[in-house]
């Protein structure tokens, strides 16, 4: 039989939550100028905060807050990133804190792999270190989240954003496999910190070092990475390799970020249904009502 996804208490900071009954939400809120989605939309902290709020009440369970664009091209990884860890924080905290005071059972993620930066969320009450690098790009980063006992999103990047469109491409079996020996990179790194298995989800990370098709053929195999022993959170919303592939149907261009709404909830229902416990999404309430679709045919398929 094959495991439609894993059923597990993800333990955060200092709460869990149920993984596997049915799909949690995510909703992003870029406080960016630059942002491939939305940037500049949500820099200012008011604006930011007003987003958030409203994902909350559209019927997102957790935020994920970032500062900083990891968009293909951008400097983030590098010994001198174009967000210092000091900026990072002055665009981010303000929200969080906002966002805490209206609303303060919040479940808060940070986007980030600065290991400053996450010190400061998770004392100002974030719950989760979403860590694009999986603990590649800042070596103090696992010891700040195993110590505050962090709820932890461990991704998948091939390269660096500055590397990612010279890459050599790959075939479906390599893609699986180089994202599955990434992860578990991730894991061992996790594990000689001292961080519970309990406080790790696993994200393909998608568009992060993929080109075009090949992300195609790691969500084809993604329930795969089940074997990992973690639950699953899958990030494709409005993703450039969705644009690519509707370029047909736009005048043979990409189509922009803001017309790849239906193609992200297709590719959200699929993620779903290969094994995501949760999905991270720009568009909330569209994101609910779909995956609640998907969770009722998971019910129903045998075996689940």
């Amino acid at each position: 039989m094959t495991l439609l996804r894993q059923h597990a208490q993800w333990r955060l900071r200092t709460r869990t939550l149920a993984l596997g009954d049915r799909t949690l939400v995510m909703g992003v809120v870029n406080i960016t100028p630059d942002s491939f989605s939305d940037g500049g939309n949500f820099l200012d902290p008011k604006s930011a905060i007003a987003r958030g709020v409203q994902m909350l009440e559209e019927g997102a369970d957790i935020l994920d807050l970032g500062a900083e664009s990891t968009r293909p091209g951008s400097r983030a990884g590098q010994a001198d990133p174009a967000v210092s860890p000091e900026e990072e924080q002055a665009r981010l905290l303000p929200v969080l804190e906002g966002i805490l005071k209206a609303l303060p059972h919040a479940v808060l993620s940070v986007d980030t792999y600065k290991a400053p930066t996450a010190r400061a969320a998770l004392r100002a009450g974030a719950e989760i270190i979403n860590d694009v690098s999986g603990f590649s790009w800042d070596a103090g980063m696992a010891l700040v989240c195993s110590e505050a006992r962090a709820g932890l999103v461990l991704m998948h990047t091939r390269g660096r954003p500055e590397e990612w469109r010279s890459q050599d491409r790959l075939d479906p079996d390599a893609v699986l496999e180089s994202v599955r020996r990434g992860l578990e990179e991730s894991l061992q790194t996790a594990r000689a910190a001292g961080v519970a298995p309990e406080a790790i989800v696993l994200d393909p990370g998608y568009g992060f070092g993929k080109r075009f098709g090949e992300n195609y053929a790691l969500l084809a195999r993604q329930a795969q990475l089940l074997a990992l022993g973690r639950p699953l959170l899958a990030g494709l919303s409005r993703k450039s390799f969705l644009g690519h592939t509707l370029a047909t149907l736009h005048d043979g261009q990409p189509a922009p970020p803001a017309q790849r709404e239906t193609a992200s909830i297709a590719a959200l229902t699929a993620a779903i249904l290969h094994g995501a416990s949760i999905v991270r999404v720009h568009t909330v309430r569209s994101a609910v009502e779909a995956a609640r679709i998907a969770d009722a045919i998971l019910a129903a398929t045998p075996g689940s």
